[in-house]
């Protein structure tokens, strides 16, 4: 069966509310990465620090702790590619069991079909499927991170600070892809509210965007981050 004819019995509710959701997902991606310069998120204060961590790698005289925290960076990362791997895994194999799909449709819906539930949960495979390729790229790009900390010469040597810059742009780029990898995460979550309808997926997806965007520009955390030496 080809995927349009799937798609043709779902309802437009369903339509719009997978439209609400593919918007708002790239719409906090978007003011998450682009805040106003006088509301910045917590991603890009962080990455201020993440340049000054590197500025300060250069005459630091013990750098064990800098490679300690690499090391926990690169495997926050493993964990998470290696979940949703697990993730997907699961997922296509659902999708490619008929028999399990009618179980799982008669028990969240008596009305509803298995190939619809079918194609719901390839929308939560995409979400997921986008997270686990920015994990692997955020893994690779703190292993390069690591490489030119290790390539790093001596506060002296005037390549220093210059290869320091470049250790932290690749940082930043690094932290950017890990956090693209989790608010794909947050969002397939949601998706997972279209097995029960479209409105539980609005729900879920709106609920989803104001806790991203409570704690980009709003926690308890951003305050702390915020807070200025007196």
């Amino acid at each position: 069966m080809e995927l349009l004819p799937r798609l043709g019995i779902l309802d437009w509710p369903d339509a719009i509310a997978v439209a609400l959701t593919v918007v708002l997902f790239l719409a906090i991606g978007w003011a998450v990465e682009h805040p106003p310069k006088n509301r910045p998120s917590v991603s890009l204060l962080m990455a201020n620090y993440r340049r000054e961590w590197m500025k300060h790698f250069v005459t630091r005289p013990q750098k064990i702790l800098d490679g300690t925290v690499i090391t926990s960076l690169r495997q926050a990362t493993q964990f998470f590619i290696s979940g949703t791997m697990l993730a997907l895994g699961a997922g296509l194999a659902l999708v490619g069991n008929p028999e399990q799909l009618i179980l799982v449709a008669n028990d969240l819906n008596l009305r509803a079909q298995a190939v619809v539930v079918e194609v719901k949960i390839i929308f939560v495979l995409l979400f997921l499927a986008n997270a686990f390729l920015k994990f692997i790229w955020s893994h690779r790009l703190f292993g390069y991170c690591a490489v030119l900390m290790g390539s790093m010469p001596n506060s002296e040597d005037p390549v220093a600070y210059h290869r320091a810059a470049q250790a932290a742009e690749l940082n930043v780029t690094a932290a950017r892809s890990y956090n693209r990898g989790l608010r794909s995460v947050y969002f397939a979550l949601a998706a997972l509210g279209w097995l029960l309808g479209p409105w539980t997926l609005m729900l879920a997806t709106i609920l989803t965007a104001a806790t991203l965007i409570r704690r980009e520009f709003a926690s308890e955390s951003r305050a702390i981050v915020m807070q200025r030496v007196e």
